[in-house]
């Protein structure tokens, strides 16, 4: 996975107000730490951060974050976002090892058209659309594809279904549910009267029945 570089700057102080200021300027505080690092308050371009959390590899790029002739290798982490703009005001960046495993969040990729809407007018019913997985900050992949082309109204795909990638260990609970193929609610909602109908029938023609 291809790193990319990032410049922390430091001596911001800590508080709310500092932040703002900083972020009124184009930069965004954030804190590094890991593997013996003590916490530091850096701030890093606005810009400069967007484009390295935009790569193929998203929030799990490999950051080489240089702070005062320092060099980190890091991930970002705890990264939040304003409520309404989604800019990002504050995150972490954690350093790691290359030859340690991390865990990382993933997101999966569904593929093919379930048998279920294609025969049934079923529809695609998303549970969960990433998965958290552990290994080499090198082999972290981009995304995991699963084709759903074979589920049919009422199946789902789990965790468990999920390929086997190299040197990659799944950590979410294997019977976490992330798809299934379910009957619309429109369609479950109209076949109700036509249940209570036929009840009705049956008790009409059993008075007629008795009389």
């Amino acid at each position: 996975m291809e790193q990319v570089t990032l410049r922390g700057e430091t001596g911001r102080a800590y508080g709310s107000r500092s932040s703002r200021r900083l972020r009124r300027d184009g930069r965004v505080p954030a804190i590094v730490y890991g593997h013996g690092l003590e916490a530091r308050p850096v701030a890093v371009d606005r810009r400069d951060l967007y484009a390295a959390l935009h790569t193929e590899a998203g929030l799990n790029a490999l950051i080489s974050l240089e702070v005062e002739g320092d060099e980190y290798l890091t991930v970002a982490r705890e990264v939040q976002r304003h409520p309404v703009r989604g800019d990002i005001i504050h995150l972490d960046f954690i350093r790691i090892s290359l030859d340690e495993n991390i865990e990382a969040e993933v997101p999966i990729e569904f593929t093919g058209i379930p048998a279920g809407v294609r025969e049934a007018k079923g529809i695609v019913e998303t549970v969960h659309a990433s998965v958290i997985v552990s290994c080499l900050p090198t082999a972290i992949p981009s995304h995991i594809t699963i084709d759903i082309s074979e589920l049919h109204i009422g199946e789902s795909a789990r965790v468990a279904d999920l390929p086997e990638l190299p040197g990659v260990t799944y950590v979410t609970d294997p019977g976490q549910l992330l798809v299934m193929c379910a009957i619309p609610a429109a369609a479950q909602v109209e076949a109700v009267p036509t249940a209570v109908t036929e009840g009705e029938e049956v008790v009409a023609e059993e008075e007629e029945a008795e009389d």
